[in-house]
Order: structure tokens, then C-alpha cells, then sequence
């Protein structure tokens, strides 16, 4: 008689394989980091973190944080099914960032600009006090140093309800310190990424001297899903999608992500001149 012996099944570790939210498909997570988080089979740009963002956009070890001081607070005591002041503390333990927005000085190819970055893991990027604070002082001071601002957005929450009539004038505020900053000749170069929506897309997102979208990103100020129910009419086909910005004059160039460094810096070196 034959006998079988049959070894236990290893489990597999968590996280080595993704459903790619354009295809379907399963995808190996080593091969999607080595393309910066690019699909293989079908090109979709997962979402980055900010931390990841600086990594591929700037020169290794050249970010100096700015600003680390400027923190959330919770001025209305806003509570929902939970709480603002426990939503926050659940972000940055989750995140490790004291808000959605990462700011700072950093280099591309040796140039100096200020940057910043919106992460869409912390309340889905949304803009509040602290994260309008941040970008208008980092303006502030590209403004002061002549420095170019590079900024990626990826703000799917927009304004931040949590703090009312608060959130909704960092539009204005943030919107007027780009106003000085290129009364002073300064460069701004706006870079959206899925999603960028609301108050964000409303306000500095859409104020670039150059703005770069990334494929197929969803860019506008309410969602498809809402505009829906509210107006009770189809969409047009790819409403509110990069390339339908683009034919409509809200974009001026459509980049893929592994091109995206080197298109950044041929702007910044162009304008570098120009000036």
C-alpha cells in the first residue's frame, strides 16, 4: 500500500499580493514598489504616502522638514459617531504625521525648492487650520528665499468639516499667499494625483503656473457619486477624470508617475532661465 504524507500548508505573509483597482488583477507587491506603485498590466497609480512621494520626487536624504510645530486642534469640539480630537490622535498614530500635510525644503537634481505634500491616509487628505497654516508659511518663506514651490495633491476630503467656517478661509488664505508669491516672481508647480477634490482642488491645487495631473486621476470639486444623486443626470463618459480636465483646460499636462521627476525638473530648469 501506498501511503501519503501530506506537509501543512505555509501560510503566506499578509501584504506580498494586491487586487489592482484597475484591472482586477493580482499584483506582486515587490514588482508594483519597483515601478513607484504603477499597475504592470494596466498602468493604474496606486495611491502614495508622503513619505514615499518625497522618495521618488526629490534627491535622497535633501527634505528638511518645515513646520513641525504647526499641530491640529480641535476649537469647536466637534463630535460625530466620534469624536474630532480621537480622530486625529487615531491619524498620527496610524500615520505617523501630525496632519495631512508634510512640508518642507528639498532638492531635484541638486535645485533647490520648497515642497509639499498632502497624504491621503490621514482624514482622506483633507484641509484643515494646521494643514492651510503649513502651506501658506511654507509659500511664505519660498517667497522670502526665492524658491520654487512643488506641491502634490491628493486631498480626496477637501475642506475639513470638523472646523467649520476655520477650514473653509484656508482657501482664501492660502490662495492669497500664492497671489504674493507670484507678484514676487515666484514659481509654483502643482502636481494633482487621485483623488483631488473639494476645497483643496478649489483653492491651491489649481493655482499652479504649470499643472501636472497623473493618469485617470479623479480631480474635482464634489464627487461623481454625489453630483449624481443630487442633480439626478448621467455623467458625461470619464467626467472629472486627468484626461478630461485636460480637454477642458484645468490640466496642462497628463504625466505618468516614473516620468514625473524628470518632468518636474525640466519645468523648474525652464522657468530657471525664463527668470
Amino acid at each position: 500500500m501506498v501511503r501519503f504524507r501530506f506537509r501543512p500548508k505555509k501560510a503566506l505573509p499578509d501584504g506580498l499580493w494586491l487586487k489592482c483597482e484597475g484591472c482586477a488583477e493580482t499584483v506582486y507587491k515587490k514588482e508594483l514598489d519597483a515601478n513607484q506603485k504603477v499597475c504592470p498590466k494596466c498602468e493604474y497609480h496606486f495611491p502614495m504616502t508622503a513619505p514615499e512621494r518625497i522618495a521618488s520626487l526629490l534627491d535622497p536624504d535633501s527634505f528638511a522638514p518645515w513646520f513641525e510645530s504647526v499641530r491640529p486642534a480641535d476649537p469647536l469640539n466637534f463630535r460625530a459617531l466620534k469624536g474630532y480630537a480621537e480622530q486625529l490622535a487615531e491619524a498620527q498614530a496610524r500615520t505617523g504625521l501630525s496632519d495631512a500635510i508634510v512640508v518642507g525644503s528639498g532638492r531635484i537634481d541638486g535645485s533647490s525648492l520648497a515642497f509639499s505634500c498632502t497624504d491621503s491616509r490621514f482624514l482622506m487628505g483633507s484641509m484643515g487650520s494646521a494643514v492651510g497654516e503649513k502651506f501658506t508659511r511654507l509659500v511664505e518663506r519660498a517667497t522670502k528665499e526665492g524658491l520654487p514651490v512643488v506641491s502634490v495633491s491628493g486631498s480626496g476630503g477637501g475642506a475639513r468639516m470638523h472646523e467649520s467656517s476655520l477650514s473653509l478661509m484656508q482657501m482664501v488664505k492660502v490662495s492669497a499667499a500664492l497671489r504674493r508669491h507670484s507678484a514676487r516672481g515666484g514659481f509654483f508647480l502643482s502636481i494633482l494625483t487621485h483623488p483631488t477634490m473639494g476645497g483643496v482642488l478649489a483653492s491651491f491645487a489649481s493655482l499652479g503656473d504649470i499643472v501636472i495631473a497623473e493618469p485617470r486621476a479623479l480631480l474635482g470639486f464634489t464627487g461623481p457619486r454625489v453630483i449624481r444623486e443630487t442633480i439626478r443626470q448621467s455623467l458625461p463618459e470619464g467626467f472629472q477624470s486627468s484626461e478630461f480636465m485636460l480637454d477642458h483646460g484645468l490640466v496642462d499636462k497628463i504625466v505618468p508617475r516614473p516620468h514625473l521627476r524628470a518632468t518636474v525638473r525640466q519645468f523648474l530648469e525652464y522657468c530657471a532661465h525664463a527668470s
